[in-house]
């Protein structure tokens, strides 16, 4: 499986909050987000890794071009106007096969980056087209939430809460169907990553979940300082 982060967005609420560095900078248990996430991949073992990085990032560029990290890693740099299309722009760099993404923003904890990559695995070979990561823990503005089937398959995806709560967190397995899915989905027009997501699950495409207790979006300083804090414990 091939390791793709998605880098491509602008972090202006990070900014709008006082952090001038990049969003793939910020330090995250002590390492630049992207390094960290980067050596998370590696040693999850992806076969490759790729990295699509806002264009107007230069710092981010440099420090990935001088930094080695097991696998090949192909950097893509590109000015698009939605995750969707980060995610497009990335996956024309990567090798064929099936993908393992995440976008910048994501933390987890080494244990469930582990669980959620290995059942990303078993449940792509099985013959999943897509696997989303999933937890109970709701703390994003705008959370996509998940209805489940109860074998663990998504059955729908909405803007609008579920009981028990359960949302997306930014951590994808890509088949190659879903590869050429996302690719058709924008030159149709399409533009937000949330609806790419409900159409996949709409067309009735097998998507599988796997839940993990608690992902954290870094999209405000209090989301850094609440990510660093809880890496840091002991305890969950």
């Amino acid at each position: 499986m091939h390791g793709l982060i998605l880098a491509g967005g602008e972090g202006s609420r990070l900014a709008a909050g006082g952090i001038r560095v990049p969003k793939p900078l910020v330090e995250v248990a002590g390492r630049p987000q992207i390094v960290g996430l980067l050596e998370t991949f590696a040693a999850l073992g992806c076969q490759s890794l790729t990295c699509a990085v806002r264009a107007d990032f230069p710092a981010v560029t440099r420090l990935l071009d001088g930094t080695r990290f097991g696998p090949l890693l192909t950097l893509v740099e590109c000015r698009t106007p939605s995750s969707l299309h980060t995610l497009v722009e990335g996956l024309r760099a990567v090798p064929a096969g099936p993908v393992f993404c995440s976008m910048v923003d994501t933390v987890m904890r080494p244990a469930d980056w582990r669980a959620v990559f290995g059942a990303t695995e078993r449940r792509l070979e099985g013959g999943a087209d897509m696997v989303l990561a999933v937890t109970p823990y709701v703390d994003d503005e705008s959370p996509v939430y998940v209805t489940r089937g109860g074998a663990g398959d998504v059955r729908a995806l909405s803007d609008e809460p579920v009981e028990p709560p359960c949302v997306t967190g930014g951590v994808y397995g890509l088949s190659a169907e879903i590869r050429r899915a996302a690719a058709d989905a924008v030159a149709g027009g399409g533009h937000k990553m949330r609806g790419f997501l409900k159409t996949v699950v709409a067309d009735g495409r097998r998507v599988a979940a796997v839940e993990v207790p608690r992902i954290i979006d870094i999209d405000r300083p209090s989301d850094l300082q609440h990510a660093n804090a809880w890496l840091a414990a002991r305890d969950t």
